[in-house]
């Protein structure tokens, strides 16, 4: 094969396949629907998950868990993150961590992990704080700023039945 045999015969816009005009064209009869039945018919849709009448495999394996919708959606960061990311002296904000690019993610709540070394002296906010990430600010003379988060739905009826009661 030669370089300039590479692309002999390929064709970049291929003409669109005419089904069912005769036996010559190669689809013509059961216009490449194969025999009669259900599928040869049109408007026929099976499910995805369509197994020709056998249970399918998505009920016939068991279920296990379960996922809380109503679950908030908390993101970590490490102290060696804020130490490479920002100058000694400088606010830490869920902001700042957006406009700087360390936080790329949509999240309820912000939390700060220990893991790493931290030698400026920041004042951090955040929604929580690990009990390391939290000595290692305080060690370099930083400030710990705890932000009030997203209540979940369940915290929020439990208020409200509360605050009923504290009326009656």
């Amino acid at each position: 094969m030669r370089i300039h045999d590479v692309n002999v015969g390929v064709e970049t816009n291929t003409k669109r396949m005419r089904v069912a005009r005769g036996p010559g064209s190669g689809k013509g009869k059961t216009a490449g629907r194969g025999g009669k039945g259900q599928t040869a018919r049109a408007g026929y849709k099976a499910l995805p998950i369509f197994q020709g009448g056998a249970t399918p495999l998505v009920r016939r394996i068991p279920k296990r868990g379960f996922t809380n919708s109503f679950a908030l959606d908390v993101h970590a960061i490490n102290v060696e993150d804020l130490e490479l990311a920002f100058e000694a002296g400088e606010e830490v904000t869920p902001e700042s961590l957006l406009a700087k690019k360390v936080v790329r993610v949509r999240y309820d709540l912000l939390k700060v992990l220990g893991n790493g070394v931290l030698t400026k002296k920041l004042k951090v906010a955040a929604h929580r704080f690990s009990q390391s990430a939290r000595q290692k600010i305080e060690q370099a003379g930083g400030e710990v700023v705890v932000l009030p988060g997203r209540t979940p739905v369940a915290e929020k009826q439990r208020q409200r039945k509360a605050a009923a009661a504290a009326e009656k």
